[in-house]
């Protein structure tokens, strides 16, 4: 049967291919994957065109999902480490990767990319339409942005970041609402250059019924991005971020008309308090659409340890109602990180991710934590290993400072509570001034 979305062939009943290996690897019935997706609370972005994707679900009762931003700039151009660092990414088990390429000719990355990831890959067109053209901001045209954006899905991304609820009605709330930091989203600020410059309207709202087009054509899941994210604790939950929220919940249901799959992306800098009311505000102003949220960072004092900021965010709001993390490096607000700085993000990420599924009580979450119980217990270091979140990192700690006793660590030695429990309580002495047992 023919379909033009995931979510109209979940409105018609139709079980797609992605939708089976969702349903597995979710261990969930299809059938209830099916309403949540027909209810827009769940998204397989999939675009038609990307070959090697192994789909994933992003939403309500889903495992949390992480994604990894990537690409090329101007003073670090070099595809190869970033093609490298994908390689990784995949490896550790990122469930999307993003594309942020913002300088040149960002295809030759792009088409690679998709080509050998199985992972769902997200772009922000608007970053590439300066180097498409070859044209300063200002002299891009609505037709044009449209048309950047259909390259990109001819090319097989699976979803793209759309500024679209940044209109002029928002601009005008920001501008009566003074910022500390103004508009730190990159594509956001863009935009709204674009509209003072011209004196226009986003083109992107504007033009919406266009862009949903395009999204159907291909099933390219709109991401609606937060342009008034805030950038600093005391811009959260202000004015224009819940101006703008109020937009993109219109959008969304104008979205699910035309059966596009959306999630909305969220802040950004916030105080711990702040962070479960947002996703509240957030699931309730846009409908239960799903929820992308980069942090939110809890401090603003911390650069070269960002990573640790936000986890702490992503769990607390991923265990309240968000679905989707965006990572963030130690390199945040630095430099393009490099390689181990991917690798502590999606670590960091990884661990906001699973402790909020715990706390959701996502099935099976906590499976893998009792296993590693039983591994301690038994002291079964190889177990313990391989259960590790990053097995290389826990074998080179041990390995660096390896104990007298193999059924200890240099922490406690023979004051091991396990092995000591173990050992009382099978009946057997512990001897823990003598060398023998």
């Amino acid at each position: 049967m023919n379909y033009t979305t995931q979510m109209d062939a979940a409105k018609r009943g139709i079980v797609t291919r992605e939708m089976e290996i969702v349903a597995k690897k979710e261990n969930i019935k299809i059938e209830d994957l099916m309403e949540l997706m027909a209810a827009g609370k769940v998204i397989i972005p999939a675009n038609k065109n990307h070959k090697s994707l192994d789909p994933e679900a992003v939403g309500k009762g889903m495992k949390t999902k992480i994604n990894v931003n990537l690409g090329i700039s101007k003073d670090c151009c070099d595809v190869e480490p970033e093609l490298e660092k994908v390689k990784v990414a995949i490896d550790m088990k990122a469930e999307a990767i993003m594309d942020l390429s913002s300088f040149g000719k960002t295809e030759e990355f792009r088409h690679r990319l998709i080509e050998m990831s199985p992972a769902m890959i997200g772009t922000v067109p608007v970053y590439d339409a300066l180097g498409f053209y070859d044209k300063e901001l200002s002299e891009i045209s609505p037709d044009e942005f449209l048309k950047v954006v259909e390259k990109h899905a001819q090319d097989g991304v699976d979803f793209v970041t759309i500024h679209a609820g940044l209109n002029r009605e928002t601009a005008e709330v920001f501008k009566r609402n003074k910022r500390k930091m103004n508009i730190v989203s990159r594509g956001g600020s863009l935009m709204y250059a674009w509209m003072e410059l011209n004196q226009k309207e986003n083109p992107f709202y504007e033009h919406y019924d266009e862009l949903l087009d395009i999204c159907e054509k291909y099933d390219l899941t709109l991401s609606l991005g937060d342009a008034c994210r805030p950038g600093c604790l005391a811009d959260a939950t202000d004015a224009c971020q819940i101006t703008e929220l109020m937009i993109l919940g219109e959008l969304t249901l104008r979205a699910w008309e035309r059966n596009v799959q959306v999630m909305i992306e969220g802040p950004g800098h916030m105080a711990i308090n702040e962070i479960a009311s947002n996703m509240i505000i957030e699931k309730k102003l846009c409908h239960d659409a799903p929820f992308y949220v980069l942090g939110p960072l809890v401090t603003d004092i911390a650069p070269g340890y960002d990573h640790i900021t936000s986890a702490i965010g992503g769990a607390i709001a991923a265990s309240s109602g968000a679905d989707f993390l965006c990572y963030v490096t130690p390199a945040e607000h630095l430099r393009l990180p490099n390689l181990e700085d991917m690798k502590e993000g999606i670590i960091a990420s990884r661990i906001a991710a699973h402790a909020a599924d715990i706390a959701k009580g996502v099935k099976g979450a906590r499976d893998w934590d009792d296993k590693m119980a039983e591994a301690r217990q038994q002291l079964d270091w190889e177990r313990m290993f391989e259960l590790s979140i990053d097995p290389e990192k826990a074998r080179r700690y041990r390995k660096e400072s390896m104990p007298a006793h193999e059924d200890s660590c240099t922490m406690c030695g023979k004051m091991c509570s396990v092995r000591n429990m173990n050992k009382v309580m099978a009946g057997k002495n512990i001897n823990i001034l003598r060398d023998d047992d």
